[in-house]
């Protein structure tokens, strides 16, 4: 209901008059009171909230009705009539529906929908249940952590650990596979690089760099960062302990955990006694990272820290996620903070994905136009 109320000053020897109109339906209710005085001296302010109780006069029609009532030595006469607006006027006075805020070929299909027969109608709103689950990608850009402490991706400037013969460390056997072993022997090579001979635990000896063993002993808060390269102890995975990058730190958005982006793209939360950190990390922890398209991911998303590109999923909605090489339409079962559980329609295959990975179908393009704006805005 809109309640207008206009004040008119009194004219000179007329009395004190104020109009109310109230919009309700499309009809206008006018609502005129008109206060005579009996002397200029007792010529006063006429307060409409507190309008006295007055008889009711006899109803002339059922759009309008008299009142009189005496007060203080004032006669006073209530007169409401009931005029109807013309139609653009009430589509001016009424508020906007939400059908406004929606594009002209979606309000057009609305206005349709409701001309249809109860069948058709169910139809069309199946088809809009659906075009909802198959909604257009929002990406959301805001910062995932405020706080110094939960946002730094610069490395602390402690004495690093020392690496003796005897110490038992996580070491890299093959590309993606690191298992516990122990330092044997510590090579020097002729241009003062340090290599370090593992004997692993499953049989087996190799030759490695610092970057490429970790210290098997957990880590303490002030020593993590985000970029830190670190070794996970993977319980669920057939191959125990894995290489990746630390990409969150714990805050009251993610439940307090670690995040961590393996080398094989696949996000994991985990806790601080589920990783290692890696002894010698390089300046560039992403050149370890033998992926390409996973490494140019991560120089992106430490490049953008702390604020990374997440997508924005609800359960129930669609997304066309890649699965061994090709993209295949799947549902989103859950939402876990920066993850969800992604369920291919195909075979009912379950994985986390990253809400900004590169395995969404608009990523990547998404990623490589932010790429580009970063190197214009360099030049």
């Amino acid at each position: 209901m809109l309640l207008v109320v206009q004040n008119r000053s009194p004219e000179k020897g007329g009395g004190f008059v104020k109009s109310v109109k109230m919009m309700e339906m499309g009809d206008q209710l006018e609502v005129t009171m008109l206060q005579s005085e009996e002397t200029s001296a007792k010529r006063g302010r006429f307060e409409f909230e507190n309008l006295p109780e007055c008889e009711s006069g006899p109803s002339t029609s059922g759009y309008s009705s008299k009142r009189t009532c005496l007060e203080n030595g004032l006669l006073k006469r209530v007169e409401v009539s009931l005029v109807r607006l013309p139609d653009h006027k009430i589509s001016a006075l009424r508020p906007p529906t939400p059908s406004q805020f929606y594009s002209e070929d979606e309000s057009q299909s609305s206005s349709d929908s409701e001309l249809e027969q109860d069948d058709e109608s169910s139809d069309s709103d199946n088809a809009s249940a659906k075009k909802s689950k198959d909604h257009t990608p929002i990406i959301d850009s805001s910062a995932f952590a405020y706080v110094p402490q939960e946002a730094t991706k610069i490395r602390p400037d402690l004495p690093e650990e020392e690496v003796t013969v005897g110490s038992t460390v996580l070491a890299r056997k093959k590309n993606l596979k690191w298992q516990r072993g122990q330092i044997v022997e510590v090579v020097t090579k002729e241009d003062g690089r340090l290599k370090y001979k593992i004997m692993f635990e499953e049989k087996g000896r190799s030759l490695v760099s610092g970057h490429h063993i970790a210290f098997e002993v957990t880590p303490r808060l002030e020593q993590v960062y985000v970029g830190a390269r670190v070794v996970v102890n993977c319980q669920e995975d057939t191959t125990q302990f894995r290489a990746g990058i630390l990409a969150e730190l714990p805050t009251r958005k993610n439940r307090l955990r670690f995040l961590v982006f393996l080398d094989n793209h696949r996000p994991i939360y985990v806790g601080l006694t589920l990783f290692y950190l890696v002894c010698r990390p390089l300046p560039d922890p992403t050149e370890d990272i033998q992926d390409e398209a996973h490494q140019r991911f991560m120089r992106q998303y430490l490049r953008d820290w702390p604020y990374p590109h997440l997508t924005q999923y609800k359960p129930g909605q669609n997304a066309s996620v890649e699965f061994n090489g090709t993209l295949q339409r799947c549902k989103v079962e859950m939402v876990d903070s920066s993850l969800i559980m992604a369920v291919s329609e195909c075979n009912q295959h379950k994985e986390w994905i990253h809400r900004g990975s590169i395995r969404l179908s608009h990523m990547p393009r998404f990623l490589e136009m932010r790429r580009r704006e970063a190197e214009a805005a360099q030049q």
